[in-house]
């Protein structure tokens, strides 16, 4: 055998042994293409169902939130009738009332002079009256020390 000839072989021999790993390599990666296949399918099949699951939920709450937004609108009219209507019975009795309050405070004042007047000059006074609080007396010294 001569140098090429060797040289030939050792060639073939190098070139056989390339072309296996290179076989090899793509059945490997041929078996992980169908590896791959076969879970991208079954991930299909499981989130297509779950793709319309979510969006049966999401127009769910579309349809709760519409609610609430009514809901929250009719509270704030709500809100602002009654704001309107106390400010109606505020300007309707409130000016009243605190005259009627301040008539009874002065004619309170001018009995408790009169009575103050009398007991200088010796007029005896009257037997002090007494106050019932949902069924019990509370005697005339302890009501004036409430009002204080």
């Amino acid at each position: 055998m001569s140098g090429g000839e060797v040289a030939g072989i050792l060639v073939a021999v190098f070139w056989a042994i390339l072309v296996s790993f290179l076989a090899l390599a793509l059945a490997r990666l041929a078996q992980t293409l169908r590896a791959t296949t076969r879970l991208v399918a079954e991930v299909t099949e499981q989130a297509v169902p779950l793709l319309a699951e979510a969006s049966t939920t999401v127009r769910s709450a579309r349809t709760q939130l519409d609610r609430v937004d009514a809901i929250a609108s009719d509270v704030q009219e709500v809100t602002s009738n009654a704001s309107a209507l106390a400010g109606t019975v505020a300007s309707a009795f409130g000016g009243p009332l605190v005259k009627v309050a301040a008539f009874g405070y002065g004619v309170r004042k001018a009995l408790g002079r009169k009575e103050a007047a009398a007991a200088a000059n010796g007029v005896p006074a009257r037997t002090p009256r007494r106050t019932v609080i949902v069924g019990r007396t509370v005697p005339a010294a302890r009501r004036r020390k409430q009002k204080d």
